[in-house]
């Protein structure tokens, strides 16, 4: 994850504005907003717009990721959250499947940033969440930058599948085709 390294990429400049979605389950409030923080930091310090959303758990980042990205215009997320090890099997449904879900949205191409702390202890969970120090959230805001500018990087005017408005080509040609008016 980024922001753990003592090789740290430096942050991405855009030409065109980025915005971001930060969501956060803020279930440790102390924890919430040391996390909305650092998140905020890095984003103000690469000059991004961005807007955050609370949902009542982790296990609802994923969703709530989902429905932003299908219904509405962010160039990419970053899920913020803390998981406290209790003493039942709770905690391993909800990192597991909230990780699960985060991963499955990143490899369909969303630009994501997972700050989700899993930790033993409260005390585990301020030392990750504060910026001074391991800085989670702000890793995460770095990640889902770094993805935003791959994504602006790899984007092509064409990347859509089928006929081409105008002209069509058959399997097989060469990279000079043909075209015929349609």
């Amino acid at each position: 994850m980024a922001g753990h390294s003592d090789n740290a990429l430096p942050l991405p400049e855009f030409v065109d504005p980025v915005k971001i979605l930060i969501v956060i389950a803020p279930y440790y409030t102390k924890v919430a907003e040391a996390q909305l923080d650092a998140a905020r930091s890095v984003l103000d310090a690469a000059g991004v717009g961005h807007e955050t959303i609370e949902v009542p758990g982790s296990l609802e980042i994923p969703g709530a990721i989902t429905l932003a990205h299908r219904l509405s215009n962010y160039d990419g997320y970053v899920a913020l959250g803390c998981v406290i090890r209790g003493a039942t099997s709770h905690y391993d449904i909800v990192i597991g499947e909230s990780a699960r879900g985060l991963t499955m949205l990143g490899l369909q191409g969303v630009a994501i940033g997972n700050g989700i702390i899993t930790v033993e202890n409260l005390e585990q969970a301020e030392e990750r969440a504060d910026k001074s120090r391991l800085n989670t959230a702000g890793g995460a805001a770095e990640a889902a930058l770094h993805l935003v500018a791959l994504g602006r990087k790899w984007r092509r005017a064409d990347k859509g599948v089928g006929f081409q408005p105008g002209s069509y080509r058959i399997a097989g040609e060469d990279d000079d085709p043909e075209s015929f008016p349609v």
